[in-house]
């Protein structure tokens, strides 16, 4: 079975995005753009919410993000992408399929199809749907080195105690630090 995870930054607040959607504070550099390659390498679906799927989809397919970052945006625009949406009619960025309605019966026969890794980047709502479906192997939770004070928790809809395993941890030259978290009954 595929491994479904979110890949998340946060501040040390533990906000996902500031006032307005704001993620200008993302602490990115070289090393964290080799992680991203080859996180992306071991993945071959993207899922996103509209609110994110319209924000990557606004950049990446850009002359700015091939310029700026070839790589990213080589494996954002090729990657099978699923945006999950009740609000959206169509979806203009390749290689992206619009779900509307059975949200949970979708991911679940998803992970069963043979492939790679699939990945959920940022999509809070979304999350909120998933996380107590038991959808969600891993978090891949990266804490940013700042404190915006107000914004976007990223666990807002959480209604329940969940327990988490920490399995992994890396720390990257520029501060952040990266902790991979499984529900604590996959361990």
């Amino acid at each position: 079975m595929r491994k479904l995870y979110a890949f998340n930054m946060v501040t040390l607040d533990a906000f996902f995005e500031g006032p307005n959607q704001d993620i200008s504070w993302h602490n990115v550099d070289d090393e964290f753009n080799e992680f991203a390659i080859d996180q992306l390498k071991s993945t071959d679906t993207l899922v996103f919410g509209r609110v994110t799927y319209q924000m990557m989809a606004s950049y990446w397919p850009t002359s700015d993000a091939i310029k700026n970052d070839p790589m990213v945006a080589g494996y954002m625009n090729r990657t099978p992408k699923i945006v999950v949406s009740r609000t959206l009619r169509n979806t203009d960025w390749n290689n992206t399929r619009l779900v509307k309605d059975y949200v949970a019966e979708e991911i679940a026969q998803l992970k069963q199809q043979p492939g790679k890794d699939i990945a959920v980047f940022g999509s809070a709502n979304l999350l909120s749907t998933l996380i107590p479906l038991g959808l969600v192997d891993e978090h891949r939770i990266m804490i940013n080195p700042v404190i915006l004070g107000k914004g976007t928790p990223l666990f807002k809809n959480s209604k329940d105690k969940l327990d988490f395993k920490l399995v992994k941890t890396h720390t990257f030259g520029n501060g952040n630090v990266l902790l991979y978290y499984q529900p604590a009954k996959m361990s």
